[in-house]
């Protein structure tokens, strides 16, 4: 149990930091988020560490008054238990008056926490919390909270917010304008390269993202999951890191990993997955079994890690197709790949129908043409589709195949335009 009087140092002392002055990017998810601010569900911010989850927070404060804030990954709440929660409440009180709105940072550090949020919800309270891992947020809240919670899921920059980050004052204009569409592909090497993560843009110092790595693999994987096989984990990263955006099954990854069974590889592909390091992404089927069955794709949360030395893949056209997985998953896609006698690498699910197909590659030349735009006519008529679109690095044209339209456009465009 923490003593009231040590809670009311780190509550204040809390306070003062988040109340202090700091230019920050606006984040493309912020309107959103407070539009969900008309009823008094929970608001669930969940995401890879450093992702700006906090800055986010912050940001909504601005829009708020009658809040009071509370940051758990402070080694002050080491001891912190659930039975202190309603002195903390009261130490929340004295400090910041009647707090009509709570915000948690990673919450999910203490045991039985969704108990407390619940009693305030009960007592017309908003409460806004973030947290880094997938799975437990979900487990937790959903036993408690069933319907009354509205999640979001928060990325490192995307290029729009990255141009933001660089102070370019962008507008469609630039597209026409030779100097400046160059300098917009610079950008976009940039990003390429250096990823989204906002403290490291500021720096560029590649401990920093080490130790956001070695926080996951150790604090959110080993130790949370009790892993013994601490080895195995670290290859199975780099397995998956040098496989970008390629097919694999659980039963390949054993063998390469000289493992008993697959289950151990599936589990551990989760735990990377509830920390928002890696995605896999299954094959469209409407058998939910065969979708199941089916070789899976993995994908990596931000092109950042290639820094570290991981045997990253060095195949330009693999790093793209992760850029454009990635910001598909920002806007909340609903994303699979299709495979018939050709593979597209993206066909987006609204509802029960497919209602868009996406090709990467680098270049678009008489090498690889008939096996891309192969994929791609194959799943226009499979799921009907009149247009879809194929991204690379620079190309950009249109062209018409048996009445379909296929657009081919750069990907800095495809993400400057919103989609």
């Amino acid at each position: 149990m923490i003593a009231k009087d040590a809670l009311r140092q780190i509550v204040i002392q809390q306070k003062d930091e988040i109340s202090a002055a700091a230019e920050t990017v606006k984040r493309e998810v912020l309107d959103e988020v407070l539009h969900w601010f008309k009823d008094n569900r929970v608001i669930i911010l969940t995401g890879i560490r450093r992702s700006g989850k906090s800055t986010l927070l912050k940001q909504i404060m601005e829009k708020k008054e009658d809040y009071c804030y509370v940051n758990f990954e402070d080694e002050r709440f080491i001891d912190f238990k659930a039975q202190d929660f309603e002195l903390l409440n009261e130490v929340l009180i004295e400090v910041y008056g009647n707090p009509r709105t709570y915000f948690f940072d990673e919450i999910q550090n203490i045991e039985k926490f969704e108990t407390f949020v619940r009693r305030l919800q009960d007592q017309g309270k908003k409460v806004v919390i973030t947290g880094s891992n997938a799975s437990l947020l979900s487990k937790e809240l959903g036993t408690r909270l069933t319907g009354r919670y509205k999640s979001f899921e928060i990325y490192p920059f995307s290029f729009n917010e990255y141009l933001s980050f660089k102070k370019i004052e962008f507008n469609k204009e630039w597209f026409y304008i030779s100097e400046k569409k160059v300098k917009l592909i610079k950008l976009f090497e940039e990003y390429f390269q250096n990823g989204g993560f906002p403290e490291y843009l500021k720096n560029k110092d590649n401990e920093y993202i080490r130790t956001i790595f070695e926080n996951i693999l150790y604090r959110d994987i080993i130790a949370r999951y009790s892993i013994k096989k601490q080895r195995v984990i670290k290859e199975l990263v780099n397995l998956l890191a040098t496989n970008i955006s390629c097919l694999f099954t659980y039963n390949s990854l054993k063998k390469n990993l000289g493992l008993a069974n697959s289950i151990t590889v599936k589990e551990y592909i989760s735990y990377l997955g509830n920390s928002y390091l890696f995605f896999e992404m299954q094959k469209f089927d409407f058998s939910v079994k065969r979708q199941l069955n089916s070789p899976k794709k993995i994908y990596l949360v931000d092109t950042v890690f290639n820094q570290l030395g991981l045997n990253f893949s060095l195949n330009k056209g693999k790093i793209l197709e992760n850029v454009v997985f990635i910001e598909l998953k920002r806007k909340g896609k609903e994303v699979f790949y299709h495979l018939g006698k050709n593979e597209c690498d993206f066909v987006v699910k609204e509802g029960a129908k497919v209602m868009e197909a996406i090709q990467v590659c680098h270049t678009l030349n008489n090498a690889n043409r008939e096996r891309e735009l192969g994929g791609l006519i194959e799943a226009m008529n499979k799921f009907k589709l009149k247009e879809s679109m194929i991204l690379t690095h620079e190309q950009e044209e249109e062209l018409k195949i048996k009445g379909k339209k296929i657009i081919v456009l750069p990907v800095w465009r495809w993400l400057i335009k919103g989609y």
